[in-house]
Formats: C-alpha cells, structure tokens, sequence
C-alpha cells in the first residue's frame, strides 16, 4: 500500500526540487526514495521507471517556466517585454537548474506538448510585438531560446571567469538580441 499522502504528483514535485539541489543527470531513484521516506520500490506504485518521472519533471518545469515568462511579459509589449522575459527566464533557470535541464528535452507525448506550447506561445506573443509572424516567428524563437539557453548555462556551470558582472554581459546580449529583432 502506498504511504499515506503520497502520490505521483507529490513524488515528481520532490523529484524536481532534488534535481535542482543535485543536479539532473545526478537525480536517482534511490536518492529520492530516501527524501520521501520510503523504499525504492514503492516509487513505483506512483511512477513507472525513471523516464517516466523525467518526463513528469519535465512538464512540471515547461508549465512553470511558461507561468513565470507569462507573468513577467504581460502587459509590456516589444523591447520590453523581451527584457522583462529574457530577465525572468534567466532567473528562473538560475533558481532551478535541475528542472531547467528537464525542459530542454523535446516532448513526446500530448501533456508535454502542451506544457511546451504553453513556454512557445509566450514567446510567439512577445515576438509578435515586433511584427514577426509564421516562419519568421519560429526563427526568432529558436534564436532567443538558443542564446539565452546558452549564456544561462554557461553561467550556472560557472564558465565566466572574467572580472565583469554577468549581469551587465547579460544585458549586453539581450539589448542585442532586441537590436536584431527590431532591425529584422
């Protein structure tokens, strides 16, 4: 019988957190069976193997991830909103490294497309501020992904060693993303 309170939606929740303190590619079963309490093999009375909890970390992550880049871009249009996304999408991934490593995966099934489209279409919304649409839109998107994606893990593997703020090498990169959308 499971222990009492415990259910898949709980042990996926525990799994994310332990990733973000350990790392992803360190996250185990038996790791996690310690933190909630129990014995490995009762973790799979809530999940069918470790694929299936990287999977349900994976859509925990992207629909957290589209909520907080939502939050953060409503209401702003533009330059803006690109700042304001690319500034919470840093600091999100930052606070969650081990849930960020989860939505790099591409989906495999309706739920997690879903929670994938939720990340895209914000994207989508604040690209269209800058009249980008269709195959354009998809260029850009994968272009802002891939170099906020980029600086965001070098500075969380610590791969900044000159004596400049990252923040401000940050800024740099987004006022340059902004300049190209805007001259695209």
């Amino acid at each position: 019988m499971p222990r009492a309170g415990l259910s898949s939606a709980i042990v996926v929740s525990e799994a994310a957190d332990l990733a973000d303190e350990v790392g992803y590619g360190r996250l185990t079963l038996a790791a996690l069976a310690e933190r909630l309490g129990v014995r490995q093999p009762s973790l799979y009375k809530h999940i069918d193997s470790m694929d299936d909890l990287q999977r349900g970390i994976a859509v925990e992550a992207k629909r957290e991830l589209g909520d907080v880049l939502g939050r953060a871009s409503i209401g702003r249009a533009g330059p803006d909103a690109v700042r304001a996304m690319a500034q919470a999408y840093r600091s999100w991934v930052l606070e969650h490294p081990g849930r960020y490593a989860a939505t790099v995966r591409a989906p495999d099934d309706d739920e997690d497309r879903a929670a994938s489209d939720q990340v895209v279409a914000v994207v989508l919304a604040v690209l269209a501020g800058f009249g980008l649409k269709g195959n354009t839109a998809i260029d850009a998107a994968r272009s802002l992904r891939s170099a906020l994606h980029g600086f965001v893990s070098l500075e969380a593997g610590g791969g900044f060693g000159l004596p400049r703020q990252a923040t401000n090498s940050f800024n740099f990169l987004v006022e340059l993303l902004i300049t190209g959308l805007e001259n695209r």
